[in-house]
C-alpha cells in the first residue's frame, strides 16, 4: 500500500466535504491509475445465471426469505449463447454470476466453463457465493481464471448481523479468497459503502484489507436495499448517529474507489452498475474518472434481466446488448478514455 496512505489520511478522506478539496483525491486517483493501469476501460460481459440463493441476506432482493422474487435459472445453451455474444461485442472477459444456488451442480457448471473456453478466447470470472472447496477446484481445472467473493464489510460483528448463517455454519470469507489464491485464480473482493450501522472507521479497515489481500480485482457500489427485504422495510432503525453513519451516496463510493485505487494501484476496478443506478447520467464516468478501469455491460438475455433484482430499479435492465455496447463506448469516449483490448487480466 503506499505509505503515505495512513490510516488517519484514510479517515480524513472520508470525512472531508468540501468539493474544492475532493479534486486533490479525485486528481490523484487518476493520476495513479493512468500510471499503473494506463488509459484502456476493459469490458466484461455479464451474465446473471441465476436468481435463486439459500442465504437470508437482510438487504438483497435474491435472499430466500423473500417471497415476491421472481425466480429462474438460464439454461446451458442460453449460457453459452450469451458468452459468444460478448466474444461478438468486443469483450474480453465474461463474469457468471448468481445467487448462492444450491441446485446449480459443480459438473455442471464445469461443463459451461470448459464449452466457454473452447469456443471463444475470453477469461472467466466466477461470482457464485461460497461453495465446497472441490467446486472450486472443478471449475479452475475446467478453465476458470478469476474467483469474486465480496467480504462486504471489514467489521465482523456488521456482517454476521446482516448475513445470517446458512444452519450452523459462519461465513469465512477471507479464508476462502485466500484458498482460491492458492489455487491459482486471480481474486476479486469489495464492500457496500453505507451500510446502515457501517462507519467512516469500517470503511477505512476495508481499504487497509484490500491493501492486505493484495486484491486483483476490487468491487464496490453504494449500499441499496430491496424494499422487499428487512433492511429495506426498517434501515432507520440500524443507523449509526450522523457523525458516525456512512451515507450510500455517489461521492462516498467515489471516495472509495479512489482509495481502493491509491492502496491497490495495480488493481482492476469496476465502475459498477449501482453506481450508474443511483447516477444513471454520468455514474459510471464518474467512476471512471476516480480510480475505475472496468465497466461490466450486461449480457443476460433480457427476459432475465428484471428478474434478477438484487437492488431495484438497476440501471440498463431494458437495454439490448447491443445497444449496451454502443452506450458503454460512447461513454468511454466522452472521457478520452479508450476502450481495452484482450483479457485485461491484472498487470504486474
Amino acid at each position: 500500500m503506499n505509505s503515505e496512505l495512513t490510516h488517519d489520511r484514510i479517515l480524513y478522506w472520508l470525512k472531508e466535504a468540501d468539493a474544492n478539496k475532493l479534486e486533490e483525491l479525485w486528481k490523484l486517483a487518476d493520476e495513479t491509475r493512468a500510471a499503473y493501469v494506463g488509459q484502456q476501460v476493459h469490458l466484461r460481459g455479464l451474465i446473471e445465471i441465476s436468481s435463486y440463493c439459500r442465504r437470508r441476506c437482510l438487504y438483497c432482493g435474491l435472499a430466500c426469505t423473500n417471497p415476491n422474487a421472481q425466480r429462474y435459472r438460464m439454461s446451458e445453451q442460453e449460457i453459452i449463447d450469451s458468452a459468444l455474444l460478448a466474444h461478438k461485442l468486443g469483450y474480453g472477459t465474461v463474469v457468471i454470476q448468481s445467487g448462492e444456488d444450491p441446485c446449480l451442480e459443480p459438473e455442471w457448471m464445469a461443463q459451461v466453463i470448459r464449452r466457454i473456453k473452447q469456443l471463444t478466447p475470453l477469461a472467466v470470472t466466477l461470482s457464485l457465493g461460497e461453495r465446497q472447496e472441490q467446486d472450486y477446484l472443478a471449475w479452475k481445472s475446467a478453465g476458470a481464471d478469476r474467483y469474486l467473493l465480496r467480504f462486504e464489510t471489514s467489521n465482523r460483528r456488521l456482517y454476521d448481523r446482516i448475513h445470517p448463517p446458512v444452519g450452523n455454519t459462519r461465513s469465512d470469507r477471507l479464508a476462502i479468497l485466500k484458498s482460491l489464491r492458492e489455487m491459482g485464480y486471480e481474486i476479486g473482493s469489495g464492500v457496500m459503502v453505507g451500510i446502515p450501522g457501517g462507519s467512516y472507521e469500517d470503511l477505512a479497515q476495508d481499504i487497509e484489507l484490500f491493501a492486505r489481500l493484495d486484491l486483483d480485482m476490487i468491487g464496490m457500489g453504494p449500499y441499496i436495499a430491496h424494499e422487499g427485504t428487512p433492511l429495506g422495510r426498517e434501515s432507520a432503525a440500524w443507523m449509526l448517529p450522523p457523525s458516525q453513519q456512512v451515507a450510500p451516496d455517489e461521492v462516498m463510493t467515489c471516495k472509495m474507489v479512489a482509495l481502493a485505487r491509491l492502496a491497490c494501484p495495480q488493481a482492476n476496478i469496476p465502475s459498477t452498475t449501482a453506481l450508474a443506478t443511483i447516477n444513471k447520467a454520468r455514474g459510471r464516468e464518474m467512476g471512471l474518472c476516480r480510480g475505475a478501469n472496468v465497466i461490466m455491460p450486461n449480457v443476460t438475455p433480457t427476459k432475465y434481466r428484471a428478474l434478477y433484482e438484487i437492488y431495484p430499479s438497476k440501471a440498463c435492465i431494458d437495454e439490448s446488448a447491443d445497444d449496451c455496447a454502443g452506450c458503454v463506448r460512447a461513454r468511454i469516449a466522452s472521457i478520452g478514455r479508450t476502450v481495452g483490448i484482450g483479457r485485461g487480466d491484472r498487470r504486474r
